[in-house]
């Protein structure tokens, strides 16, 4: 019902930059908070951003200053703009959506749908 498809994930040396994109069908795009979440070899799956539906946004400690979240609602389209990536930012990066309006994203629990993850790794 709810599908979201991830692209732009890849290598890249590290202080180098990546966008990922994230496209989501099957619901009202705009009514929903939309967020990033990544899981490294051997790792839980940890949390790396979100943006609610009124547009405020949220960071992990460990990519404040460097990662940017937004979004497209005309495009139903969720971003993430990783600028300065060091070698610990390589994971499977994954989209997420909450599955009720009034929910938000900070754990995965808080996930009903997500994307199939797309690989970014960061060489040194």
């Amino acid at each position: 019902q709810v599908q979201l498809v991830e692209s732009g994930g890849g290598l890249v040396q590290a202080g180098g930059s990546l966008s990922l994109s994230c496209a989501a069908s099957g619901r009202t795009f705009s009514s929903y908070a939309m967020g990033w979440f990544r899981q490294a070899p051997g790792k839980d799956r940890e949390f790396v951003a979100a943006i609610s539906r009124g547009g405020s946004t949220s960071y992990a400690n460990s990519v404040k200053g460097r990662f940017t979240i937004s979004r497209d609602n005309a495009k139903n389209t969720v971003y993430l703009q990783m600028n300065s990536l060091k070698p610990e930012d390589t994971a499977v990066y994954y989209c997420a959506t909450p599955g009720g309006i009034y929910y938000s994203l900070r754990v995965p629990s808080d996930v009903s749908y997500w994307g199939q993850g797309t690989q970014v790794t960061v060489s040194s």
